[in-house]
């Protein structure tokens, strides 16, 4: 678990203007890129390992209704976001990184047209 936790990590870390960093006061990895987050990775009410991304609502329901282990994003718009419970997943890697690229691709799509000039300039 903690070795697909650190691939997922190290990949978003790689992305124009994205940082993971450990957020103390929600307990959890917090992904952004411009200071607007597109993942959080932390636990649920019941301790189980969640990845929080955003999504397509259309395709979030899909996925929610394909896997049991999807599930309305914990602690966030329950349309527009979705939470894998890693410990239940049977997804490959490369599918949770698809669905955080997707995630990061939705926020940053999302920014000023400065902002996002910005971030590809210094990429």
């Amino acid at each position: 678990m903690n070795e697909m936790i650190d691939c997922l990590k190290k990949e978003a870390s790689e992305w124009p203007g994205a940082r993971v960093a450990y957020r103390e006061s929600w307990d959890c990895d917090y992904f952004q890129v411009a200071q607007k987050g597109f993942c959080l990775l932390g636990k649920n009410k019941a301790n189980q390992r969640v990845m929080t991304v955003k999504g397509r609502p259309e395709i979030n329901e899909q996925l929610k209704e394909q896997y049991a282990f999807i599930v309305p994003g914990y602690y966030s718009n329950k349309t527009h976001w979705i939470s894998v419970i890693l410990e239940e997943s049977d997804l490959s890697v490369t599918e949770l990184i698809h669905l955080l690229q997707t995630s990061y691709q939705l926020v940053f799509e999302q920014l000023p047209k400065k902002t996002q000039a910005a971030i590809l300039d210094l990429a």
